[in-house]
Formats: structure tokens, sequence, C-alpha cells
């Protein structure tokens, strides 16, 4: 089974206007309710490729339970722990230029999550454990490690994405997969990263330090896979580029997709930018049929530093 884990998912408010004027009356031509989350994105991902998974995590009040029987619809099983706080809503308003609006995350207490260590001790070997989006420090690193470490005595895959300072604690320990963007993994080693050799550099180191799969994103430049035994370089298809949320999320999606059926992290990665290149062009997550015409697209060739230092 695969497990998918968002700490503090949302309720995305998506509104759409042609001008928008900070300070007076705005009337928006259209609006969207999603469940947000890394996590979620991922669960609804997956179900859209047939694959069937458990989004859990915490949510509470009016708007937890939205989140829960929005993805009940949509065929993705849900097991969160209930909190005392109602689920944050974030405002997305988009028009000439992007804002944003963000609530805060919940205050978990003591036992809420030793509620989650509890469903990470009992799932079983060969399961998924994907650990997505933003951990609150206020938790602290040490409670991150316990579920990597109890992933590893498992032999659960456990996949991360998150960034900052939490991401670099996690990867002490044992990761199947991470996905940091080309920023990200410069932070996590306090460099400028700006171009290919870089990335396959820093992204070795990764591999160095004990994580099987790392995935760089490089926005429209496409992405690279460094395992032990590869480094590939994708190219990222042709297209009008509509909304970049959620594109790493199904990236994840439909690595873990591909991988959980043939094992093979070279197809993985493949299906993965797909998924991830058919988010981008549409105004929701992707879908199946979107991947699927987009895969003759994508260009994936082993990468050699020589074919950059010459």
């Amino acid at each position: 089974m695969i497990y998918t884990c968002t700490i503090a998912p949302s309720i995305d408010y998506t509104v759409y206007l042609s001008d928008f004027n900070s300070g007076k009356l705005n009337r928006t031509n259209e609006v969207y309710y999603y469940p947000g989350g890394k996590g979620i994105n991922v669960s609804r991902v997956l179900k859209r490729f047939g694959v069937a998974n458990t989004a859990l995590g915490f949510a509470g009040g009016f708007t937890g339970r939205y989140i829960e029987e929005y993805l009940k619809n949509e065929g993705v099983e849900t097991d969160f722990i209930e909190t005392t706080e109602v689920t944050r809503i974030n405002v997305k308003i988009k028009s000439e230029s992007e804002t944003e609006l963000n609530g805060p995350g919940p205050e978990l207490t003591v036992d809420q999550l030793s509620a989650l260590t509890k469903k990470v001790r009992d799932m079983n070997e060969g399961d998924w454990f994907v650990l997505a989006g933003s951990l609150p420090n206020a938790i602290g690193q040490n409670y991150f490690l316990e579920l990597a470490t109890i992933c590893q005595a498992k032999n659960i895959h456990f996949v991360l994405d998150t960034s900052g300072p939490m991401l670099k604690s996690i990867l002490t320990a044992p990761v199947f997969l991470v996905k940091p963007n080309q920023q990200e993994l410069g932070e996590l080693f306090g460099v400028d990263i700006t171009n290919l050799t870089d990335v396959y550099h820093y992204a070795r180191k990764l591999v160095e330090s004990g994580t099987e799969h790392v995935v760089v994103s490089m926005g429209g430049e496409g992405a690279m896979l460094v395992t032990k035994d590869i480094a590939l370089i994708a190219k990222a298809p042709q297209g009008t580029v509509v909304n970049t949320v959620g594109a790493g999320d199904s990236l994840v999606s439909g690595f873990i997709a591909s991988y959980a059926a043939s094992r093979d992290a070279s197809q993985a990665f493949r299906f993965g930018i797909a998924s991830g290149s058919a988010t981008a062009f549409r105004s929701d997550l992707c879908r199946k049929e979107d991947v699927e015409t987009l895969l003759d697209q994508i260009e994936v060739h082993p990468f050699e530093e020589k074919d950059v230092t010459g």
C-alpha cells in the first residue's frame, strides 16, 4: 500500500480575475476549491493513474471534513488524525501576477504525533510512505528522523518531498526518493547551483550519503535523476504552462506509480517527467491520458560530465 502524509493540509481557494486591485472590491471571474497539500496532490494523481493509496495527515473542523469528502469522492482513501483546530484555507489570487495568502498549519499535540507514528509502525514491508509538504519546525527534526528510521527498519519505501533545514536533517537517514528543485539542492549544501555539472555533483553527494534516488527538477530545463548506478537527463516537453502548482507532486506520483509496477528507475523517471509536465499544462492535476500523450515527447539520455565540460 502507498501512504501519503500531509502534516498541514488546506483548502486552496483559487480565484481568477482580470485585474486585482489591493484595497478595493474585486470581483472574480472563476473560483475553485481544491484540497491542498503536497501529499494530498500525490494521492489524487496516484488515484488518477489507477493506483490505490491512503492519504494520512491531520485535519479538523468543517474544512477538514470537506477535504476528506472531496478525496473520498475521487476514490482516495483517507485516514486523517483529527485535530481540534479548523484546517487552514489558503487563498490563491490569479491575475496579472499571482498573490497567495497561506494560513498557519495546526499546532499538534504529543498524542496526535504519536498517533501518526503508530500508523507508520503498523505499515508492512514493501509499503510506501510519502512525506510531502512543509514540516513545522515546532515539531522538531528528531520526530521526522524517527519516522525515517522506522521505515528503514521495516523496509518501507520512504519518499521525502520537502525543503529547508528540515530536509537537510532528515536526509541523514536513508531515503528511497527525494525530489529537490535546483535551488533547494543548492540550499542543502550552501551553494549556488548554476549548471548541470553542479546538479550532478551535489545530487551524487546525496546518493553517497544514503539516498537511493535523487530527482532534481529544473523547471523548463527538465530534470536529472541520479542513483548509484545511473545519471539521466530528461528534457521537458514543449507546451503552454498554465499552472505550476502540483507539477512537482505529479512528478513524484508518476515516478512512484511507474516504479511500483516496473522496478525500473529509468522508466519511472520518464513517466514522472511526463506527469509533472502534464499538470503544468492544465489548470488542475494531470490525468493518465494527459501523461500518455506526452510520453513520446520525453527525451531521456545519460548524463556525462564531458558533455558539459568538454
